[in-house]
């Protein structure tokens, strides 16, 4: 079954029987359960919705689907077209809209896509209003326009430039110093609309751009989440170019990586490190990640005078502890930087922006930047879920096995021992699970990990 419902959005495979996966039937049905959410949640005269879509084949048909459902429900829809899930957020506000609706499976493959779901401040719903949008989808609730109270389309496709703009203009951004640091990047747009934001962006940075896979088609040349090992013609590019280092975004841009000027990985955990230690070196303060994100962040806020804490994973949990903790920067180790100043949702633009400041003020090889951080390594595996298999038991049983150890159980089980810890949750986005590990070398934080999934095929008989 790949249809999965979740605070990250309603995700499947596009195609096959309806209920079983994300086919226009179910594409039809979450979109009306969420404009029936909507107008019962803030209730006025008229509505509006912003829409956008990520490159990926099927999502001219699946943004099609989703603006008529709207319209029929009476509600006005603005389209942006191509655009990245970053680009939709920050034009819901701009708008003056009720919420917004992104198309996209974000690092799934492009047999997947999904409906990213929207408030009103251009922000992920959280659990309870999630819940009760897929208790509509499953009721009779849903009742549409007349044919004269029908909504209307709308497009706007000037909001990747707009984004660019609201970016260029935080305080932080040192326009001139990059410009002046006359930097060569290769980008790998993973022909989504990374390929056409990233380097419009560096571009109106004084950055030489190489690109690499930035044809908008959804042809995804290679696995699309942003690891190592999908990354060897990145750090080809990287080499043959003499260029100063790489980025590499997935397909709706809000997870970014880089690559240092030998072709080598900047570490997609330290994304977030290497922005954060930019940012707290200038307006201190606390900052907010993940439980499955690198201990660094810890160890550069710490530095800098700063407390740090760790949500449950979700960007919604993110964003919720961030403003109870009033961090100034915070986000996921998976390459999602989220910075209050301009929006509460993790941006590839933003943090592109605030790395280039960073290295323009260190005038220094990325390498070398790298080089200035605490060193963990980490290891992400995971678990094919098949029918039947009890998630929660495995975590109990998992739980009392390491009940002397130091244990967090806000979202699945973790596991801090004294010099690594390991993380097991079930996925928001795929039918797995994942089992991620941190340590002092690469080869601990895989034999950890390697430990736990023998362990969980015992406890399971798998």
């Amino acid at each position: 079954m790949t249809l999965i419902k979740s605070i990250s959005g309603i995700r499947g495979t596009i195609g096959g029987k309806v209920g079983d996966n994300l086919t226009p039937i179910d594409a039809v049905k979450f979109a009306s359960a969420y404009g029936v959410w909507l107008k019962q949640n803030r209730v006025k005269e008229n509505y509006k919705v912003v829409v956008g879509r990520d490159a990926r084949i099927s999502g001219k048909m699946m943004q099609n689907l989703v603006m008529n459902t709207l319209i029929g429900l009476g509600i006005d829809v603005v389209d942006v077209g191509l655009s990245t899930t970053p680009t939709v957020e920050i034009a819901v506000p701009l708008e003056h809209a009720d919420g917004g609706i992104i198309l996209t499976a974000s690092h799934n493959p492009k047999q997947w896509n999904a409906l990213k779901l929207l408030d009103e401040k251009g922000e992920f719903l959280d659990a309870v209003e999630g819940e009760k949008i897929l208790n509509i989808a499953e009721s009779d609730a849903m009742s549409f326009a007349e044919v004269d109270d029908l909504g209307k389309i709308t497009k706007h496709k000037s909001y990747i430039d707009l984004h660019i703009i609201e970016v260029l203009d935080l305080e932080l951004v040192t326009v001139t110093a990059i410009e002046e640091a006359n930097l060569k990047v290769v980008v790998d747009g993973v022909n989504s609309t990374g390929g056409i934001a990233i380097p419009l962006l560096l571009e109106r940075l004084g950055v030489e751009v190489v690109k690499l896979y930035c044809e908008p088609n959804g042809e995804f040349p290679h696995n699309p989440e942003p690891l190592k090992e999908h990354l060897t013609d990145l750090s080809e590019a990287v080499k043959k170019h003499n260029a100063d280092f790489g980025i590499v975004v997935d397909p709706d841009v809000d997870r970014l990586a880089f690559m240092d000027e030998n072709g080598n990985m900047f570490g997609e955990e330290y994304t977030l490190v290497a922005c954060a230690d930019y940012v707290l070196s200038k307006t201190p303060g606390n900052t907010v990640s993940n439980m499955s994100s690198t201990r660094a962040l810890r160890d550069v806020t710490e530095k800098h005078g700063g407390t740090y804490e760790a949500s449950a994973v979700g960007e919604v949990n993110v964003v919720k502890l961030m403003k109870k903790n009033k961090v100034v920067i915070g986000g996921e180790g998976n390459g999602g930087i989220i910075y209050p100043d301009s929006h509460y949702g993790r941006d590839a633009l933003v943090g592109v922006a605030l790395f280039l400041s960073l290295l323009a003020e260190k005038q220094m090889k990325v390498s070398e930047l790298r080089a200035t951080y605490p060193d963990y390594f980490m290891s992400k595996k995971k678990i094919q879920l098949t029918p039947g298999l009890d998630v929660d038991g495995i975590l109990k049983e998992i739980e009392t096995r390491y009940q002397n150890e130091q244990l967090t159980t806000i979202d699945g089980v973790k596991i801090d021992f004294s010099e690594s810890w390991a993380h097991l949750r079930k996925s928001n986005t795929e039918p797995i699970i994942r089992i991620y590990t941190e340590a002092k070398s690469q080869l601990e934080a895989d034999t950890l990990a390697d430990k736990f999934i023998a362990e969980i095929g015992a406890i399971a008989n798998l």
